[in-house]
């Protein structure tokens, strides 16, 4: 399949997903929260390359089925209205404040309930890593459209996110939590996520970008938005510093990669204080995405592997291609020979995979039993592996008040 007609079955891939999941009229919405962040991605993405209006109201229609439907209590839980206790119009003007439920089927485990991490799996709550993905995409919706409830949206989302998931052992170290209760309230899975703190920092330092002047908005609320999420950021950044982060695993080394590709755009625009992180996300990624190929796994049968996973990876790895072409304009400045200049080479070297992951994928004789039993966020994360800018290319915040988003 040539290009333009890949990057047209992305269109297609997103058309679906609205009829499909309830962003236009005739079917009940079905909210996920990690597919939707890619999908709002996506929809801007769409928005931004075809100047088509409908694809951005479809992500105001989808942010605001989000924050309606996953920032309340379930509808088989006791307690009802907006997670955050809030009413009225101020859960409207801050729907993020609570957190945002995961959308998983089955209810979160009770309080007296032994963990079953098998049925964990299925269970609601919120996630960490999920959350991120939607701080991204209220970011990513900020940058387009200068709309100023969507960074407040977002870096209210990630203040509370801070509170809740960050905690200290016994020893007094820096730790979090991977799942917590849909109220925040206690832990459901104690133990770390190998990347969480990651997202958490990588995110603090865009919407730190987003919200400083000149390019941030205007209020007298901003500056103190500003200085908490610079305390927050430096917590992440603590653990950050101690937790290994190579992985095997191709969704995680698509997320390291997807990362790098962030922290570069940050870096051609102002003092860049990350150099030494970028370079470890490259190495760490390059000796994992060996490990993975080297597993055999790409060669196995289409039902012996997850798609959205996969593509994770292929997300990556089109970012890395995009940093070699120069798409995303100047980064930081790497010695012809140094360290970090080898690893972009090499992973660049590997970038062709992404093609053929997404190419194997795009094929429906490759969508057995482990694609349909997923595939929102298969064909959402298929379509952003196709056209990957609404997720990864970052545009300068608007310089001055806000927009009309509409």
């Amino acid at each position: 399949m040539g290009s333009s007609r890949m990057e047209a079955s992305a269109g297609r891939l997103m058309d679906d997903f609205a009829r499909r999941t309830g962003l236009e009229p005739g079917a009940r919405p079905v909210r996920y929260l990690w597919t939707d962040a890619f999908a709002v991605c996506n929809l801007v993405g769409l928005w931004r390359k075809t100047g088509r209006d409908r694809y951005l109201e479809l992500a105001c229609t989808l942010t605001e089925q989000v924050h309606e439907i996953l920032g309340r209590h379930r509808e088989d839980d006791e307690r009802s209205g907006h997670i955050s206790g809030l009413a009225g119009g101020r859960a409207r003007a801050h729907p993020t404040i609570g957190g945002l439920r995961i959308g998983k089927p089955l209810p979160e485990r009770g309080a007296d309930e032994p963990l079953d991490h098998r049925r964990e799996w299925d269970r609601d709550g919120q996630y960490f890593h999920y959350l991120t993905k939607w701080m991204h995409a209220l970011d990513v919706l900020y940058r387009e459209t200068a709309e100023v409830s969507c960074i407040v949206w977002a870096s209210e989302l990630a203040l509370t996110a801070g509170r809740a998931f960050l905690s200290r052992d016994s020893r007094g170290r820096r730790s979090m939590s991977w799942k917590m209760s849909i109220d925040l309230s206690r832990a459901l899975v104690p133990s770390m996520g190998s990347h969480d703190p990651l997202d958490g920092y990588v995110r603090c330092r865009l919407l730190l970008e987003s919200l400083r002047p000149p390019a941030g908005p205007k209020g007298a609320y901003i500056p103190e938005l500003v200085a908490a999420l610079e305390d927050l950021a430096d917590s992440y950044l603590g653990i950050l510093r101690k937790r290994p982060l190579a992985t095997p695993d191709p969704l995680g080394l698509g997320g390291l990669l997807s990362a790098a590709v962030h922290l570069y755009q940050l870096a051609g625009r102002g003092p860049f204080t990350d150099r030494e992180l970028l370079g470890r996300l490259l190495r760490d990624a390059l000796s994992g995405l060996e490990v993975w190929k080297g597993s055999g796994a790409a060669g196995a049968s289409a039902d012996s592997r997850l798609p959205f996973r996969e593509l994770g990876l292929a997300i990556g790895l089109r970012g890395i291609s995009r940093i070699l072409d120069g798409s995303l304009g100047d980064g930081p400045v790497f010695e012809r020979e140094g360290h970090s200049s080898v690893l972009l080479g090499e992973l660049g070297k590997r970038a062709r995979l992404a093609g053929r992951i997404t190419a194997f994928w795009a094929r429906e004789a490759n969508h057995g039993p482990t694609w349909s039993e997923h595939r929102n966020i298969n064909s959402v994360m298929l379509a952003t592996a196709i056209d990957p800018r609404g997720y990864l290319v970052l545009p300068e915040p608007r310089k001055g008040a806000a927009a009309n988003g509409r």
